[in-house]
């Protein structure tokens, strides 16, 4: 118990927000800044974005998608030239008045976005209809001043990565900006074992300056949902406003479609809320800093146990598992604690007995289920049991989602689920800013997305009793 009381933190079904702190404080993850609202990445939860990055930035290649970096600072008229997005964003707008002890000609603002940075600088490289497409990705921090902070969640800075592309074709840059939602959702799937709601966002949703914005929404444990990801058609505005011009196969000038697409730490956010319990974090294998642990026990009273425990390490990192060995004095019992708190998806345990067996025995953090195998069957069981270990957390997480969609035909059954925090209500909608209004007002919640390929269920909305023919989701969300 002594080791426990260690890292005790509070209950996840009690109190997710203590809860939630903890984890993220206790489990290595990130500490506060001096700065309010702002956090310092320490290794491990830079460690997980590290690896978002390294299969996004594969993805995004095999796309034609190249990297790019643009300047922190936009001088305010450029982002005003966009007048639906500057309006969009002035709320959240970090503002630099001041270089060294001179002011500055102009006020210069913290990027909350790039859009008018890539189209200021696309005005000057595109010319000809052979200049196009053009794709590119940058992976930076953007400052947005909230009111309200998170880790992760909501920052008054955070990490993420802005694709921007440009298409003679408007079809072509609306199903490109679908592809790289698709992206996203299999990056959840085959990565982050998180599983997301895809869809289009409701009007008044949409990005700032968008025709349509595409999402991923996911699904936290206390039935709020969370903006995973968004991939934006932003039709031509942002060319008309900036004069990005190109002269097309008719030798006739013409403007490109736009598109934007982001993910960023908020993930981070997700994966620690839908998949850590009271112990602390449950880290998926494809993401975590430490895949396996090994523990040998009473290596001190048995030089052997540590030569067999080295040996494995070695062998497992030739399989390409990202494996530990702790060879620390400090106790068992505190390890174990200890790997628990940190989510490392695999505990390999080797003590005396277990070596004259010839065995180890593995614990799996995500149920707690052990087994017992031989010491010369781990490299190649070790990378199959994580692959189960993703697969167990991804159903888990996808039947948490699914169990909690609730289709509502009356305004009693809306009460039930928004005011009981239950999870997302599907209900048919005629997603006026009237009724929008009235879920604000009446259950904090807002539309969240009109998702891909659901038949409508009905012709009325249960709450105004209108014509409706979309399928919506609402829900109470970060």
């Amino acid at each position: 118990m002594a080791d426990k009381r260690v890292k005790m933190i509070a209950s996840k079904s009690q109190d997710l927000n203590a809860w939630y702190t903890d984890v993220c404080t206790k489990a290595g993850l990130m500490d506060y800044a001096s700065a309010k609202g702002f956090i310092i990445y320490r290794p491990d939860g830079y460690a997980i974005w590290e690896e978002v990055m390294n299969y996004l930035n594969r993805r995004f290649k095999e796309v034609g998608v190249r990297n790019v970096y643009l300047p922190t600072l936009i001088p305010m008229s450029l982002l005003k030239k966009e007048m639906e997005n500057f309006e969009g964003f002035a709320p959240e707008c970090a503002v630099v008045t001041k270089g060294g002890d001179k002011t500055l000609a102009e006020p210069m603002v913290v990027r909350p976005t790039s859009e008018c940075l890539f189209s200021d600088y696309y005005k000057d490289i595109v010319h000809s209809i052979n200049d196009l497409p053009i794709k590119d990705n940058q992976w930076c921090s953007v400052v947005r001043w909230e009111k309200t902070t998170r880790p992760f969640l909501r920052g008054a800075e955070f990490l993420w990565q802005e694709g921007h592309t440009l298409h003679a074709d408007k079809n072509e840059a609306r199903a490109f900006a679908l592809s790289i939602l698709r992206i996203y959702d299999e990056l959840g799937r085959d990565v982050l074992a998180l599983p997301f709601v895809t869809g289009s966002k409701p009007s008044s949703e949409k990005f700032a300056g968008a025709e349509e914005t595409f999402t991923i929404e996911g699904l936290m444990p206390d039935g709020q949902a969370l903006q995973c990801g968004t991939s934006h058609f932003l039709g031509q505005g942002f060319p008309k406003a900036f004069g990005i011009r190109y002269t097309d196969h008719n030798n006739q000038l013409a403007y490109p479609y736009y598109t934007s697409w982001g993910v960023s730490t908020r993930l981070l956010g997700a994966l620690i809320m839908v998949h850590g319990d009271d112990n602390g974090l449950v880290l998926p294998p494809r993401v975590a800093p430490i895949q396996a642990v090994i523990i040998p026990i009473r290596a001190d009273e048995n030089p052997e146990v540590l030569k067999a425990a080295k040996e494995l390490e070695a062998n497992l990192s030739k399989a390409g598992v990202r494996v530990s060995l702790d060879d620390s004095n400090k106790t068992p019992g505190w390890k174990f604690s200890q790997y628990e708190m940190k989510g490392v998806p695999l505990r390999i345990e080797i003590g005396p007995k277990d070596l004259a067996k010839g065995e180890a025995v593995l614990t799996r953090r995500f149920d707690e289920s052990k087994s017992v195998l031989p010491l010369s069957s781990l490299p190649a069981q070790v990378p199959v049991l994580l692959d189960e270990i993703h697969a167990g957390m991804y159903k888990k997480a996808y039947d948490y989602l699914k169990s909690h969609i609730y289709t509502c035909t009356s305004k009693e059954e809306i009460d039930t689920v928004l005011k009981e925090h239950k999870g997302f209500v599907r209900m048919m909608a005629s997603d006026t800013p009237e009724e929008e209004a009235f879920f604000k007002k009446e259950y904090a919640a807002t539309p969240r997305v009109l998702p891909f390929d659901e038949t409508p269920f009905g012709d009325k909305d249960p709450v105004n009793g209108e014509k409706a023919d979309k399928v919506l989701y609402f829900a109470r969300a970060y």
